[in-house]
């Protein structure tokens, strides 16, 4: 019982010291309880299609992510190259991979939607994940295959929209303080 009480005592100081040093959740709506900064600028972000299957589930979790059904229309718009590479890792005597490891890259580039698209940032997002390879079961093989490429593509797209969504409020900071 007194393990738990000092549990939060640790975390209630904890809390306190961040607030002190102004630290902020990256989401954190306004006073008004209106869409923070981050929210505001994610959702008014257009991202260009990606080409093949990765880049689809990549650019839907992109749009989960940034999704704002209020029709914001876009300032912004994002440019994604992504692609998923495969290598065995665990080979039997035959030469046949037993495991394959998926590395999912992708570099973006966030641009304005004025007359010469200036761009205003870019960065770059990498996932690594592995699948179990069955030389009886290849279409369970490839069903994982499907799933692993969609882990990553949530996992890229989460680390993408953090980026962007640290940025926004960054501006918005920067605005606050000229103006």
């Amino acid at each position: 019982m007194t393990a738990g009480i000092g549990r939060r005592w640790v975390c209630l100081g904890s809390l306190t010291a961040l607030a002190g040093c102004g630290f902020q959740p990256v989401y954190m709506p306004t006073a008004s309880d209106n869409a923070g900064p981050a929210a505001r600028g994610l959702s008014s972000v257009y991202v260009e299609l990606i080409p093949d299957r990765p880049g689809q589930l990549l650019r839907q979790a992109l749009q989960e992510r940034f999704g704002d059904d209020s029709g914001t229309p876009s300032s912004y718009d994002l440019h994604v190259t992504f692609g998923i590479s495969g290598e065995g890792i665990a080979i039997e005597t035959n030469d046949i991979a037993t495991r394959v490891r998926l590395t999912g890259s992708a570099t973006w580039t966030l641009t304005g939607h004025d007359e010469k698209h200036t761009k205003l940032m870019t960065g770059s997002a990498r996932a690594l994940d592995a699948v179990n390879v069955f030389d009886s079961q290849y279409f369970a093989a490839d069903l994982e295959t499907e799933a692993e490429a969609k882990r990553i593509a949530d996992n890229i797209a989460t680390q993408i929209a953090t980026q962007l969504a640290v940025w926004f409020r960054q501006q918005a900071a920067k605005e606050a303080k000229a103006g």
